[in-house]
């Protein structure tokens, strides 16, 4: 879980650093990642 959570974090991270630079593509490529691993967090957390 701490590896999932490390990697969201990461993911958000990313996606600020890409807002700031202009670069929407991979922008919007960090937040689906970030949008999966918060949907797999809270699938470990519902179990």
């Amino acid at each position: 879980m701490n590896e999932l959570a490390n990697k969201h974090e990461t993911a958000k991270q990313n996606s600020i650093n890409f807002m700031r630079t202009g670069q929407i593509s991979n922008y919007f490529n960090a937040l689906l990642e970030m949008n999966k691993y918060r949907r797999l967090l809270n699938a470990i957390i519902a179990n």
